[in-house]
């Protein structure tokens, strides 16, 4: 059933507790008999040995779960409902595996810090969730850590998110005094009774509480009628509003992303997460209630809509490619429309390849059970598909319908990788067209001039996360070189060049004639090409061989082989003959041209800039920048919060290599920071 399933993603900053608030909600709807601690390294979702060694989520992990509503502090015997979840990971190095989450999902829980509120890399998935329009509830976790104020992180994520808050739930207490919620829909005080946190205590409100309580039950009220004429008109004429009103306005609000339910708790005191798991039923959308996916009819080449119907035709995205070693390629799929069985025919719409699903599977972390029939609105494992990679759309051929792509972010830092001996080589190769089928933000290409096998990812703890793998999980031994910037040419003034080629080959004269304009165009808006020549007119297979060479020219770089970036190239005229002309002729002349124009139109070099955010305590803030600063750092803002101070600061890539090292040596150990691509700046030389 549709309506009763939910397709959630678990979002946050690294640390704020995203997978032990999931494993909480395992532990209480029945699916896992014990808690898995991510300190003890025994979460049942941080599966990878690295996870449980580093203490940290690197790979995003599906699970199913089933709940029914509580009532009066226990599970009650209404409607049975389905919960996919997928815990992501908060590390911005892996936003990702966040990013494809994101795509298939209906809904996100964001799980905010209690000490630290919004923290750098939970605005990166909040953009990423707003892009995506996924419909989001939060919950402040840590309320019972020292230093821990909700209020301060409710004006925090006003602030920086510029969410419409509506806020369900108070804290009672704080730090080591925090005992429950005060429920601002019913109006009651929740407790849990045992140090599992399986038994909640449901009581009226104590009059010390009442005062708070009904100023923010009318704030609660006020948001809401500002969204719902329903409310609005009962609040005029002085009506009491229900519960069950404001639960059903309130759904609407927050599936159209109008407003932002808050609620609080300590997943670790095993305290608040009931609670959630309603908030999860009641408030975030069925996978029929969003909007309809977006796709492209091949043949008739038009846009459509694709409404989740499991009568319709088969259509699914491979969001997740995950190798293993028994079963091969576990293609993880959200289906949005129609049935697949285990055993069926499966068309990639993309290749224009035929496979098949040989077996279906609902996952549970590295778990995992067969499944007859993958249905529209649900998620999960197909096995069997050689072809298929992250963002292919899969359906049948009669039906050439291709879902919307999605987009990675472009790797920025690489290192060489060298195999101990000759035979271990081949299988190195092999292992890195693993890693790169499974992660589209991990590069592995061998240099043609030095010879050298160069591996590209989002930051050092990426890289060190996938050399590791390599060594460990595949023992494949290798030597690691050090890390080298991905830079990048372009050029800062305009040139035009008129390029000749004229060569025998085989007895025929190849001959072409290109007068190419280059320019600089604005950082970050990419390379363009444009044919200008009115006459003669040229054949269209022509002028496609140009511009495969001034494409393959932007790849192999001006001086010193760096892909080019913001030039825009125009061919004005071409010196055609029939006689003479060929397909490669032309494109040697664009590729030469090009390379020509670009020499003459001041080329610089370009290195890439990094937004570094640091959390660091007071004491040690004059440190923190001095350190910035010493790597040529340009320090923009300083934000005082009561955790400590945020430094957000830009600085090349190429200085921050052991910054982690230097940060924590300056602090004590206490600083941390996030670091990300911000944009390219010419390099001074």
């Amino acid at each position: 059933m549709l309506k009763t399933m939910r397709n959630i993603g678990i979002m946050a900053h690294i640390d704020a507790g995203k997978t032990t608030t999931t494993e909480r909600i395992l532990y209480y709807t029945g699916k896992s008999h014990r808690i898995g601690e991510v300190d003890d390294g025994e979460a049942i979702m941080d599966w990878m040995e690295q996870e449980q060694e580093r203490g940290i989520t690197i790979q995003s992990a599906a699970t199913t779960t089933y709940w029914r509503r509580t009532k009066d502090g226990v599970q009650g015997t209404g409607a049975q409902y389905q919960i996919n979840i997928i815990d992501t990971p908060g590390h911005v190095d892996f936003t990702a595996e966040v990013e494809r989450s994101l795509r298939v999902l209906d809904g996100a829980v964001a799980i905010f810090d209690a000490v630290r509120g919004v923290e750098p890399q939970t605005e990166t998935v909040w953009r990423q969730a707003a892009r995506y329009k996924v419909p989001c509830i939060g919950y402040v976790n840590k309320m019972d850590r020292l230093g821990a104020d909700f209020f301060h992180v409710l004006e925090d994520i006003q602030g920086k998110l510029g969410a419409t808050l509506a806020v369900l739930q108070l804290p009672i207490g704080q730090e080591s005094g925090f005992e429950g919620v005060i429920d601002l829909i019913e109006m009651r005080e929740i407790r849990w009774a045992t140090a599992e946190g399986e038994t909640m205590t449901i009581s009226p409100l104590s009059p010390e509480l009442e005062k708070t309580a009904n100023e923010w039950r009318e704030k609660l009220i006020d948001c809401l009628s500002a969204v719902s004429d329903t409310v609005t008109e009962k609040y005029l004429s002085g009506e009491e509003i229900p519960a069950a009103l404001i639960q059903s306005e309130l759904r609407k609000a927050v599936i159209a992303r109008e407003l932002f339910p808050v609620l609080a708790g300590a997943s670790r005191r095993n305290m608040g997460v009931q609670p959630l798991i309603d908030a999860v039923i009641d408030f975030l959308p069925a996978p029929d209630e969003v909007q309809d996916a977006q796709a492209h009819h091949l043949k008739k080449e038009e846009d459509m809509s694709v409404p989740c119907d499991p009568s319709g035709q088969p259509l699914g995205l491979v969001f997740k490619i995950q190798n293993d070693r028994e079963a091969g390629s576990l293609c993880y799929v959200r289906m949005y429309s129609g049935q697949l069985k285990a055993g069926a025919a499966v068309y990639n719409v993309g290749k224009k390849k035929r496979e098949r699903a040989n077996r279906l599977l609902r996952m549970h972390s590295n778990k995992s059970e067969p499944m007859d029939t993958l249905s529209a609105g649900d998620i999960g494992v197909i096995i069997g598909m050689k072809l298929a990679q992250t963002g292919d759309t899969i359906g049948t051929e009669n039906w050439p319908v291709i879902l919307e792509k999605m987009q990675f972010p472009e790797p920025v830092i690489s290192v060489s990788m060298e195999p101990g001996n000759l035979s271990e080589r081949d299988k190195l190769k092999e292992i890195l067209a693993l890693l790169s089928k499974e992660d589209p933000t991990f590069i592995a290409r061998e240099n043609e001039e030095t010879g050298q096998l160069i591996i590209s990812g989002m930051g050092e703890l990426h890289l060190d996360v996938l050399v590791t793998r390599i060594l460990k999980e595949y023992n494949v031994w290798a030597k690691v070189g050090n890390p080298q910037v991905t830079y990048r040419e372009s050029i800062s003034a305009p040139a035009e060049r008129t390029e000749t080629f004229s060569k025998v080959i085989a007895g025929k004269e190849n001959a072409a004639s290109l007068t190419l304009r280059v320019e600089a165009l604005p950082r970050g808006a990419g390379n363009t090409y444009t044919w200008a020549v009115k006459s003669p007119v040229v054949p269209d297979e022509i002028r496609d061989a140009v511009e495969r060479g001034i494409n393959s020219a932007f790849q192999s770089g001006i001086v010193l082989g760096y892909p080019c970036i913001d030039i825009g190239v125009t061919v004005l005229a071409a010196g055609y003959s029939e006689l003479t002309a060929t397909e490669f002729a032309f494109e040697a002349c664009a590729s030469m041209g090009f390379d020509e124009a670009c020499r003459a139109a001041s080329p610089i070099l370009l290195e890439p800039i990094m937004a570094v955010d640091i959390a660091v305590p007071k004491e040690f803030v004059g440190e923190a920048i001095s350190l910035m600063t010493a790597r040529s750092g340009q320090v923009l803002s300083m934000e005082s919060k009561s955790g400590g101070d945020e430094v957000k600061a830009l600085a090349p890539m190429a200085r921050m290599f052991g910054l982690m090292t230097s940060l924590r040596s300056v602090s004590q150990g206490r600083a941390t920071f996030t670091m990300k691509f911000s944009h390219f700046e010419k390099k001074d030389r």
